[in-house]
């Protein structure tokens, strides 16, 4: 049994016979009598414990021959957080192979493996021992669970879902449906709800609860991006969007706004191929698959009150945030605000949305790389900044400097230090909103300082150590102590 899943089984069906939100993903129960896996939040009649199987993650489901309902839809529960794949190595390969299926890549198991610092012979035998399927099983999971998303949420040709989920031709496709779901693509999109005309359906994308949604679009607000970010009087908030996938890249937008149990998502048509991999992002961005239940009691010896389901806000853009952290130094957040509105101003792309305002993309790494010192420089940025800047863009243009969640931290950190004008402080915030590490510490940040009534990163590291692995979540928690207090100025 995989140690995702931390119930037994009893524990789990009691967890199922109260659809508790806060094991969704946690664990999945297969139901013998009909051949179908739930997330325990689904509400079909309570099935009999006798006929309940449970499994730490849907590729076990899978594996054990069950296939997915159509009714909670298992591709939509909350997934492995960064602490999940900061426990053992398979949990982190797991989150590689994840994330390449998303981008519609077909990631390669010795790749992966050199990326672990292991063999592919160990990557096999953890993945078998501590998930119990194989990386090629969860690899075909995932690619399945885009997969009926894409049928169900988006009206993409047979052969584009395909192509988009990381098959390498429609056989191949048929036949693996065939296999585990028992099913045809074209009868589940013929189950799937009425159409709604072209482009992707709005969709639903649900977390463990608490979830503080006040202070998620709160942090959101407060660093406003002009022309590319607006958060509206109608309670969405938009943004103008560009990704790669396969080789191709595809503009667009999105539109977010949180509800009582879970992030609405709308996405332009445009941007249809590439689901998997926005989806993955606004997760990203919302912290969607954090446990609180697992970080809030860790934090109770923080010395500020400390707030139910505070999340790590992360990023859409892994490169757009970290120009953005790097304009922040020693600056305000409004003044870091206004640089880079003046990057996008003269290097953004145009594109046109339903919303007024909402008008540029962000540069991309090659425009910043091959940008003029002088002409960035004439936008108020000082010269070490700019430096700073161009470094980082031609890394990452050139492929040596990955910039998400499923980097690797030890070694992405490096390369980030290694850059004129990065230094601790910058990497720590690259690490807690860039690359979803759950346990960055910037100790020298104003905020955090003020927040512990001055201590300096030599008095503070020390006490940060009862708050690991979840001291991301503790500098959210001091910094929000900050805005919670109006007589204070949170940085």
């Amino acid at each position: 049994m995989s140690d995702l899943r931390p119930l037994d089984d009893d524990s789990a069906y009691r967890a199922l016979q109260t659809h508790d939100a806060r094991f969704d993903g946690r664990f999945f129960v297969g139901v013998t009598s009909t051949g179908i896996y739930c997330r325990p939040v689904c509400r079909v009649r309570l099935p009999r414990r006798e006929n309940c199987r449970f499994f730490g993650h849907a590729a076990a489901a899978e594996l054990a021959g069950f296939r997915p309902c159509l009714r909670c839809r298992p591709e939509q529960a909350p997934g492995l957080s960064g602490a999940d794949a900061a426990r053992s190595l398979a949990e982190a390969g797991a989150r590689l192979i994840t994330h390449a299926v998303a981008a519609g890549e077909q990631p390669s198991l010795p790749a992966i493996a050199e990326r672990l610092g292991i063999t592919e012979r160990h990557l096999r035998r953890i993945f078998q021992a501590h998930l119990g399927v194989s990386p090629i099983d969860w690899q075909t999971t995932q690619r399945l669970l885009l997969a009926k998303r894409l049928l169900t949420d988006t009206r993409l040709p047979v052969t584009q879902v395909a192509a988009a989920s990381g098959f390498g031709s429609l056989r191949r496709f048929n036949a693996a449906f065939a296999e585990r779901y028992r099913l045809t693509p074209g009868a589940l999109r013929r189950d799937a709800a009425p159409d709604t005309g072209p482009g992707v359906r709005p969709l639903r994308l649900p977390w463990r609860p608490p979830y503080d949604r006040a202070a998620m679009l709160g942090f959101l607000a407060a660093r406003p991006l002009a022309r590319v970010e607006a958060a509206g009087d109608d309670g969405w908030w938009r943004r103008t969007l560009a990704v790669v996938h396969h080789g191709q890249t595809l503009r667009g937008w999105i539109a977010l706004r949180l509800e009582e149990d879970a992030a609405a998502l709308e996405v332009a048509p445009s941007l249809a191929p590439a689901l998997g991999t926005v989806i993955e992002r606004v997760r990203h961005l919302l912290d969607l698959d954090a446990d609180p239940a697992r970080i809030d009691t860790t934090l109770a010896s923080l010395p500020v009150p400390v707030r139910p389901g505070l999340r790590v806000p992360g990023c859409i853009d892994g490169f757009e945030t970290l120009v953005r952290i790097i304009l922040g130094q020693q600056v305000t957040v409004a003044a870091a605000c206004t640089l880079a509105a003046r990057l996008v101003e003269r290097f953004g792309e145009p594109l046109v949305t339903p919303w007024s305002g909402l008008e540029r993309l962000f540069p991309d790494a090659r425009t910043l790389a091959q940008a003029g010192a002088e002409a960035i420089g004439t936008l108020g940025i000082v010269r070490v900044r700019v430096a700073a800047l161009q470094a980082l863009a031609r890394a990452v243009d050139s492929g040596t400097l990955a910039l998400h969640p499923a980097a690797p931290v030890e070694d992405t950190l490096a390369r980030l230090r290694a850059l004129p004008g990065v230094g601790d402080w910058t990497a720590e915030l690259a690490a807690l909103r860039v690359l979803a590490w759950p346990d960055a510490f910037p100790a020298t940040d104003a905020g955090v300082v003020k927040a512990l009534g001055g201590l300096k990163a030599a008095q503070s590291l020390p006490l940060a150590e009862a708050w690991r692995p979840w001291r991301s979540y503790a500098v959210m928690q001091l910094w929000q102590s900050l805005v919670d207090r109006p007589e204070e100025t949170a940085r």
